[in-house]
């Protein structure tokens, strides 16, 4: 029957009530946005912040994957088929009735104290400002404006492909996610795709040359991609590390390499601390727009050897040129 005071979802009776138990769990957890989609990937679950705070946010019922991973992340894992039940018998009452007239939806609450990741508003105005929007909204606090609008259906619609996979997979060719806003993104789960060539990723591979054993980043079709995850880890004043996390071989993060058969290429390196440091930049060329990644440390742009759009093509630290192959779009994913 659980502890005293404990959330129980047997005791909702419709999605509403179930929603209103699950933000119960979280505030009895005491646990951010973040610490959930940390807590998550430590379980092998893939949960970003975004998707907690939408579904919150939100009075319909979670998808049964999302909902076990948010109440794993959130300390009650001994209960997930406790939830998972409950969940259940209100989706099966929910289907034996009529649906409501048009019009007659109810809305989505104001009060829910949703983190700018999935709240429509405007994007942070300086990347300093990419992590305390969700520790501010979970405080009370106003989140900051976004300036780009995104409606709860289009994330819904457009998040679902990616959350249909598994804790390590990538999007399919052409299930991208909605792409991350124009300005300097937050940080978090995200694939990395050529602008010219969005149905291709950026993932783990080798340089086609054979020059060299350990895996070099390329791109690839994403249906093919399964592994790593990419996670792009904000370190402040505009500046990501690019991480890879892989099942196996654990996490890595892209790492220019200064010398060697495969010298300007990135490499995953275990040692994330002296990883190298990238500007993510808005940037367009021509009619193709996206965003430009800079090593810190020499100011040139990461490209594709040759100008190349054919799969294994190896991505590159170049001189920035304004080139179209310097550009990449990032998805939130």
């Amino acid at each position: 029957m659980g502890n005293p005071g404990e959330p129980s979802p047997h005791e909702a009776k419709d999605a509403g009530g179930f929603i209103e138990s699950m933000r119960r769990l979280k505030e009895r957890s005491g646990l951010t946005y973040r610490d959930l989609e940390e807590r998550a990937a430590r379980h092998g679950d893939a949960l970003a912040r975004s998707t907690s705070a939408d579904m919150l946010r939100r009075s319909t019922l979670p998808r049964p994957e999302l909902l076990a991973a948010f109440v794993r992340a959130c300390g009650d894992g001994e209960r997930v088929d406790a939830w998972l039940d409950a969940r259940n018998r209100i989706a099966t009452d929910t289907a034996a009735t009529p649906a409501p007239a048009p019009g007659t939806a109810p809305a989505a609450r104001a009060e829910d104290g949703v983190p700018p990741e999935s709240e429509a508003g405007a994007q942070p105005q300086t990347a300093a400002e990419a992590h305390p929007e969700t520790d501010a909204a979970e405080a009370g606090g106003a989140p900051p404006r976004r300036v780009k609008r995104r409606t709860v259906a289009l994330t819904a619609s457009l998040m679902a492909p990616v959350l249909a996979l598994t804790a390590w997979g990538l999007l399919p060719d052409g299930s991208d996610g909605p792409a991350l806003d124009s300005r300097a993104p937050a940080d978090g789960w995200v694939t990395i795709h050529p602008a010219r060539t969005p149905g291709l990723c950026v993932t783990d591979g080798r340089d086609r040359r054979g020059a060299y054993d350990n895996a070099v980043a390329v791109q690839l079709p994403c249906g093919q991609a399964t592994v790593p995850r990419t996670y792009l880890e904000f370190a402040g004043q505009n500046l990501y590390r690019v991480q890879w996390h892989h099942p196996q071989e654990g996490k890595g993060c892209l790492t220019v390499m200064e010398t060697g058969p495969v010298k300007d290429m990135l490499e995953p390196r275990n040692d994330c601390a002296h990883a190298t440091l990238f500007r993510v930049e808005a940037a367009e060329s021509g009619s193709t727009a996206g965003h430009r990644l800079r090593p810190a440390n020499s100011g040139h742009c990461i490209g594709i050897v040759g100008d190349d759009t054919t799969e294994g093509a190896e991505a590159i630290e170049e001189r920035c040129t304004g080139a179209a192959d310097q550009l990449f779009l990032l998805r939130e994913g």
